[in-house]
């Protein structure tokens, strides 16, 4: 049977001066799966992560997104095409209260309906109790899980994750790990890029390696561990 995807990624390339990010990378995202990607630093990632959600152009290669070239579409045109993301350094607003950083990006809803959304992410994901605590006093985990929270309020058919798991302690990872588990199970489509393995390994549908711009490897959990390419270049 063929695989239903709803991202790919076509041969790209992207350089920056005379250094060379990308170099034909080229991966497939299936509907309502998990994938990854990790790599050793420098590798290309971030900046495969920033050319995905339309921050960046590709110089060669294009985006599919549902089967359309968004290779030149702006970060609007691809967050209303169904695709939200998270910023591994937050983007929440320090004066406003988290829901008020939820309802203020709400779009095409009455002030109701957009507290009523907020409300049942901030319960979905466990943290109502943060309801008015302004921007700055949140702790660095609980900025991650309000910017899901955040980006889930545009409801995105396709979640963008940067380092999710980042600088965070075990518990609040595994809450994380259950939430994201559970957007799945509601048919959301989750790609990230992380360095915790120990998660990486154990939450992924499939995984790319990427080591200097380019996709070494590509498989399962288990096949990306058995892989000595990938050991090489990153285990």
């Amino acid at each position: 049977m063929a695989r239903d995807n709803i991202l790919l990624v076509d041969s790209v390339h992207k350089s920056y001066g005379g250094r060379v990010a990308l170099n034909g990378a080229s991966l497939e995202v299936a509907k309502s799966s998990i994938t990854g990607v990790i790599g050793p630093n420098g590798s290309g990632k971030s900046t495969l992560f920033n050319i995905v959600a339309g921050s960046l152009r590709p110089d060669a290669g294009h985006i599919l997104l549902n089967g359309r070239d968004v290779s030149q579409a702006s970060p609007a045109d691809i967050c209303r095409q169904g695709v939200g993301r998270t910023f591994q350094i937050s983007r929440l607003f320090s004066e406003l209260t988290v829901l008020e950083n939820l309802v203020a990006i709400a779009h095409g809803l009455s002030d109701h309906e957009a507290v009523e959304r907020a409300m049942g992410l901030l319960e979905f994901l466990e943290i109502t109790g943060l309801r008015d605590k302004w921007g700055r006093e949140l702790s660095y985990g609980q900025c991650k899980l309000v910017e899901i929270a955040r980006a889930l309020m545009l409801q995105p058919t396709v979640m963008l994750l940067d380092e999710p798991f980042a600088g965070i302690n075990p518990r609040l990872q595994n809450r994380i790990v259950d939430h994201l588990q559970g957007l799945r199970e509601r048919g959301l489509t989750l790609f990230f890029i992380d360095h915790e393995m120990r998660i990486v390994l154990g939450i992924c549908d499939e995984l790319y390696v990427l080591a200097e711009g380019q996709v070494i490897a590509n498989g399962d959990p288990a096949e990306i561990r058995a892989s000595q390419a990938v050991r090489e270049a990153y285990f």
